[in-house]
């Protein structure tokens, strides 16, 4: 199992290439099984989380193609000191449309596996789905999906461990329906429902729609193969069922996770990063938020970057995780890497997933005063942060311990970085590029050296 040694206490500096969304490129990859014809993908990153999605769509009878230019070869390399546009596009046909199961060993580990619910139910009208899997924040379950779709005609039962779901005789049927749970809207629910009302029968009106960035990327794309779709990134969408979607070619948006995650690392290395193919208009209350803790997030409009640091330290701020367009539950946990720093004690609060506090233990082993109290962590920074061996226990609970460990002093050891894998393109290599002493080793192989 890979880890990685980090040693720390040197300022990043310099350009960092922002990838394509891993929130938008999941479920986008599952609109493609609608479509006539095959749809092409620029801007798809490199995760373990997206190789999982093209095999699941492998499964359902996609031929998928990555389409790498000369320059990259068969190495995956990809040079960070030019533009990301080394990544090569992906093709998606959806060349056999019989297959309906979505086995267990395909949806296992990734949650957005059930995007393609409600394609298959409106392409297809059945769907054979094992409940997926993914990181082990609390509780999601996938009841509004279930909801929303079963408001357009659809029928569920189970059986043997899977949810069988099919359309009725003639299709699915617009209608109007509330898409609200206890914790906000579902992102997730609100793609699957937007892409089965794409070719539902007359229109649909959703209320309580999920307001992400990443649902209106969709909702362009589907736009893009002639759905016809109004009020994508508000909380009221209307659908106007059309017989027939065709492929296409468009570029995912930018990943605001990961723009927002080196952003702290510029600020908590006491360096300078510059960020390409960044939007800060994705980022507006993530922004204000590192405003009050004086980390700078300048734009450079001439070379079309951001530019962040943090030249006279970090303030404690107070943050509630909200569905957007508030603060992130995706960023909780780097942010409050971040106030382990600051001069003073904040407080952080999850309302998204009450119990996403899995990294305040690991925190705390590098040096940290972190201590939880029901829905919040109180952090009491201004100490120093030391090297230590650490656990990443999920995605973005990995990345905070990555960011503790560049700013605190000696060498950290991050065990389980798949978690890093599924939802960071490179990061190591990125992180090296701009000064980061970071590597990456994996126990087996070393095991085997010690034995010879």
């Amino acid at each position: 199992m890979d880890s990685l040694l980090i040693q720390g206490g040197r300022p990043l500096n310099g350009r960092v290439d922002i990838s394509g969304s891993k929130n938008a490129s999941l479920p986008m990859l599952a609109a493609c099984l609608m479509a006539d014809g095959p749809t092409r993908l620029h801007g798809v990153p490199r995760l373990s989380d997206i190789a999982s999605m093209i095999e699941l769509l492998r499964s359902l009878g996609c031929d998928i193609t990555r389409n790498d230019p000369p320059s990259l070869g068969d190495t995956g390399k990809i040079d960070f000191a030019g533009r990301p546009a080394l990544d090569g596009p992906l093709d998606i046909d959806p060349v056999d449309e019989s297959p309906d199961t979505c086995t267990y060993d395909l949806v296992k580990t990734m949650r957005a596996s059930v995007c393609v619910l409600g394609p298959m139910l409106a392409k297809r009208g059945r769907v054979r789905f094992s409940v997926p899997g993914g990181c082990a924040i609390g509780d999601r379950p996938i009841d509004l999906h279930i909801r929303g779709l079963k408001k357009l005609g659809a029928t569920f039962r189970q059986d043997g461990g899977y949810i069988i779901g099919e359309a009725p005789d003639g299709g699915l049927r617009g209608t109007t329906l509330y898409l609200g749970g206890a914790r906000g809207p579902t992102v997730l629910g609100t793609i699957n429902v937007l892409c089965a009302a794409a070719l539902a029968n007359g229109t649909t009106h959703i209320v309580g729609a999920a307001c992400e960035p990443e649902v209106a990327d969709v909702a362009q794309i589907l736009n893009k193969m002639g759905a016809q779709i109004r009020g994508a990134g508000s909380p009221e969408i209307v659908i106007q069922g059309v017989d027939r979607l065709v492929g296409v070619t468009h570029t995912v948006i930018p990943d605001r996770i990961e723009t927002g995650t080196f952003v702290l690392a510029a600020a908590m290395t006491q360096g300078e990063l510059r960020l390409r193919n960044a939007r800060r208009d994705h980022l507006i209350a993530v922004i204000d938020a590192y405003e009050q803790a004086d980390i700078c997030v300048e734009d450079d409009d001439e070379n079309g970057e951001l530019v962040a640091h943090a030249p006279d330290g970090l303030k404690p701020v107070d943050v509630t995780t909200q569905p957007y367009p508030g603060f992130p539950t995706d960023l909780q946990a780097q942010f409050m890497a971040a106030m382990c720093l600051a001069d003073g004690g904040s407080i952080i609060t999850e309302r998204i997933y009450p119990e996403r506090f899995t990294h305040v233990a690991e925190l705390n082993r590098l040096g940290a005063n972190v201590v939880k109290e029901g829905p919040s962590a109180i952090v009491r920074g201004g100490g120093k942060l030391q090297g230590a061996t650490v656990m990443c226990t999920d995605l973005r609970a990995s990345a905070a311990l990555l960011l503790a460990g560049l700013a605190a002093s000696g060498e950290t050891r991050l065990d389980r970085i798949y978690h890093i894998d599924r939802g960071y393109e490179k990061l190591e290599e990125k992180l090296q590029a701009v000064g980061g002493r970071i590597e990456r080793v994996n126990d087996k192989a070393d095991a085997q050296i010690i034995a010879a």
